[in-house]
């Protein structure tokens, strides 16, 4: 047994909560066990530079953590005058993460801007802002739709992300920060709802690991992602039904009425 008494295959519970915030597109509260994310999508009428008449669209996504997120008070970025390594890199991973399922001809030549806000922080905040902006994300590209300015959802699959690792000689799945902060090999895995790898950054923390626990960890996150995947399906409703990746005879639950 675990730390919070989970199974060393069971993901912690998961809540995303739509329409969290008034004014912008889309917007998330995730909750992934005690870590907690409030994820923005902007929608902008112009791209960048390398866009600029092509007729493509853009994704773009930014991250930072609250002072108080953690246990102790981290100093925000602005009082050192430049945004930290870590925020730059998981920050890109989200970015790169939601491309890999837009169609940017079907967007047009606008940017959709993600901001992934960590409020509280308990492990995999990266994981769990790229399942959140998702979300947010399919809920931007609703609001163009009901515009008319685009003719239709313009996302191929669902995405959805999780961490695993080895914490005392076993593979686990979804760690919490006590886990994550005593594991001596860790990974995050981030997959499309039809089982394609879009990343997955794997580091021996403080010893190697061979292929047969790489094989067993990825086996793992490869069931959590798609644990959070229904999640994702769930909360959208029948706005899932727009997205690429689901097939009009899949049964999808929903509590929420489109």
């Amino acid at each position: 047994m675990r730390i919070d008494g989970r199974d060393l295959s069971e993901p912690r519970s998961v809540r995303i909560t739509r329409n969290y915030v008034k004014h912008a597109e889309g917007s998330v509260l995730i909750e992934v066990g005690d870590t907690k994310v409030i994820c923005t999508a902007s929608v902008d009428e112009k791209v960048p530079p390398f866009k600029k008449n092509t007729g493509e669209g853009w994704v773009t996504a930014e991250y930072a953590m609250l002072p108080r997120a953690t246990h102790v008070r981290n100093p925000r970025d602005i009082s050192k005058l430049k945004q930290n390594g870590r925020s730059q890199e998981i920050q890109r991973l989200i970015g790169r993460s939601l491309r890999s399922v837009v169609n940017f001809s079907l967007l047009g030549e606008r940017e959709i801007i993600l901001d992934c806000d960590v409020i509280q922080a308990d492990g995999g905040t990266r994981t769990a802002s790229v399942t959140g902006a998702f979300v947010a994300m399919t809920d931007a590209c609703k609001s163009l739709m009901d515009a008319g300015l685009v003719e239709k959802l313009p996302i191929t699959d669902f995405v959805a992300a999780i961490s695993v690792g080895i914490v005392d000689g076993q593979e686990m799945l979804d760690l919490c920060y006590e886990e994550d902060s005593n594991a001596t090999a860790d990974m995050n895995v981030v997959m499309s709802g039809s089982g394609e790898l879009i990343e997955v950054q794997a580091t021996g923390e403080r010893s190697p690991f061979n292929k047969k626990q790489f094989d067993k960890m990825l086996r793992l996150a490869e069931k959590g992602i798609k644990e959070l995947i229904e999640v994702q399906k769930e909360v959208l409703g029948q706005l899932a039904y727009e997205i690429g990746g689901v097939t009009k005879d899949e049964k999808i639950y929903s509590s929420h009425e489109e």
